[in-house]
């Protein structure tokens, strides 16, 4: 007869061993070198590399101009602009082309998050952007660069719809849009850097070196996305789960075969007839492409119903609009309107100073009113209105410092929006949303803000032949973005961040299912009275 007091010793013991191993397998999925702030640091890092290319190819250094002559006196012609004899509508399409591969690829890599570790996305698209932009410094013609400034926008978007999200989720609660306009800080940042970087470059050595240049930086990047181990973003079932709950059901069969070997025996040559007759079908690959389409639908649909997100994303398209065409064109009219000689580095001192400043003082201070939706409209109205009009009136200064001291502080308050902006995107939505949220805010504020801007101000200034009449044009477009933002205050707006997904539930059914009771398992085949379950959190 058995002894019940050492059958009970005997399954608290093998319990034991089982939460042992179950803690060894979750233990060993944290990455332990990795905390938000390192988190933060790379992403930071990578979007700083991303917008240097971006004010580069902007620059008189890489841009470049075509021969000017003027009282005898001719200056030759330099940089893409020059090499390649293109007019302005044409250098301005330069600027826009990486949207043709943001617009494609966006979508696909927000909907890819859902069943591949989002960090060797990034390394894959990371690797496109490495090979793209080296590809620019050896164009041979107008097109063989163009097709690479496409290539750049595939690899930026495995990347800008996954960050934000991932720096949402490790943010302090009390510090999100800090964090967020810590990140979005890199955007004027880099612009700057880029102008600086591609004067000093592109008139140094080469234009084609500095395309060359960046793809160094940006590699080591690239590489880390392969050798990274994943973070679980909220609003997602990833693999670890799937793990978890096969840890759990191994642990389960151990403790099941200690207690009676017999019985192991008998399941283990059920687990073996069951894998051999009853093998799993995997689905094929069109079934597969079209539940991807149909979730993608789906969403897409969950989006543009959100009038809170539309309304924003369409404020940010005129915001955009604008930002877009002073970081392009600004060194250009300032060369043209106050005879800046060195037009590349004053844009750039301006824009890094004011980028810094502005766009942490606008975290800061939503941080600080409390960060909801209808504070962060107030603050993207006002920054934005006076913004516009402190602009507007730099334009019409014939003073070039007058200029400069409206124009840097026009720029600190648009920069302020760049936190409250994104907080908006991803919390007017549920967290599984959050990655295709910012994917179509990107392709928005591109497709129908700084990718026609450049070339339709380039158009303008054709036509026109007047710089500060094109400015003070393209400035008064604020206006609208203003009233935009204006009329969001007084919608009705929820924050969704905490909003559970049905990924979410399922990963909190894993959690919490209970496993099959030792006792009662055990009984089965010898006597039918009931045992005491023992539960997931028992074993846990």
């Amino acid at each position: 007869m058995a002894n019940p007091q050492h059958e009970e010793e005997e399954s608290k013991s093998v319990v034991s061993i089982a939460s042992t191993s179950l803690r060894k397998s979750r233990k060993s999925k944290r990455p332990s070198w990795f905390t938000p702030k390192r988190l933060l640091l790379i992403f930071c890092m990578i979007n700083l590399v991303n917008y240097v290319d971006r004010g580069a190819i902007s620059s008189n250094g890489v841009n470049g101009n075509l021969a000017i002559c003027r009282n005898g006196r001719c200056k030759p012609a330099t940089g893409i602009q020059g090499h390649f004899l293109l007019n302005n509508f044409s250098v301005g399409c330069l600027s826009s082309a990486f949207m043709v591969g943001l617009l494609v690829a966006s979508p696909i890599f927000a909907a890819l998050a859902k069943s591949v570790n989002p960090f060797k996305l990034i390394g894959v698209g990371l690797s496109i952007w490495t090979f793209a932009v080296t590809g620019c410094g050896f164009s041979f013609n107008f097109l063989s660069i163009l097709i690479c400034r496409m290539l750049v926008g595939v690899g930026e978007a495995s990347f800008i719809s996954l960050a934000a999200p991932f720096i949402d989720d490790n943010a302090p609660a009390a510090q999100k849009t800090l964090w967020l306009s810590t990140f979005y800080m890199c955007i004027p940042s880099g612009y700057a850097l880029g102008y600086v970087y591609g004067g000093l470059v592109g008139t140094t050595l080469s234009w084609r070196a500095a395309f060359w240049g960046e793809g160094i930086l940006m590699l080591p990047f690239a590489i880390l996305g392969f050798v990274m181990k994943p973070l679980r973003m909220k609003g997602f079932k990833h693999d670890e789960s799937n793990e978890a709950l096969t840890v759990q059901e191994t642990a389960v069969s151990e403790v099941q075969g200690a207690l009676n070997p017999k019985d192991r025996a008998v399941s283990m040559k059920e687990d073996v007839t069951n894998s051999t007759i009853h093998k799993p079908s995997k689905p094929k690959i069109a079934t597969k492409i079209k539940n991807h389409l149909s979730r993608f639908m789906k969403d897409m649909k969950d989006l543009l119903v959100d009038k809170v997100y539309v309304v924003n994303v369409l404020g940010y398209v005129a915001y955009n609009f604008v930002i877009g065409s002073y970081s392009y064109w600004g060194p250009k009219a300032g060369y043209n309107i106050y005879h800046m000689t060195n037009a590349d580095m004053i844009f750039g001192g301006i824009t890094i100073v004011c980028g810094i400043v502005g766009t942490l003082a606008g975290g800061f201070l939503l941080d600080f009113m409390s960060n909801t939706m209808s504070n962060a409209f107030k603050l993207l109205s006002t920054a934005t209105l006076f913004g516009a009009i402190l602009c507007f009136g730099a334009f019409c200064l014939k003073n070039m410092y007058g200029f400069l001291a409206l124009f840097a502080v026009g720029q600190l308050l648009l920069f302020a929006t760049q936190g409250p902006v994104n907080f908006v995107c991803l919390h007017c939505v549920k967290p599984s949303l959050r990655p295709l949220s910012m994917a179509i805010s990107t392709v928005a504020i591109h497709i129908f803000g700084d990718v026609p801007s450049s070339p339709l101000v380039g158009v303008v200034q054709d036509h026109i032949k007047n710089w500060r009449s094109t400015a003070l044009i393209l400035t008064s477009v604020l206006i609208p973005a203003a009233a935009i933002w204006f009329t969001a205050i007084f919608m009705d707006s929820v924050d969704r961040y905490d909003e559970e997904s049905d990924d979410e539930e399922s990963d909190d059914e894993i959690e919490t299912t209970e496993m099959p009771s030792l006792e009662e398992k055990k009984t089965e085949k010898t006597t039918e009275s009931a045992a005491q379950p023992v539960t997931c959190s028992t074993v846990v």
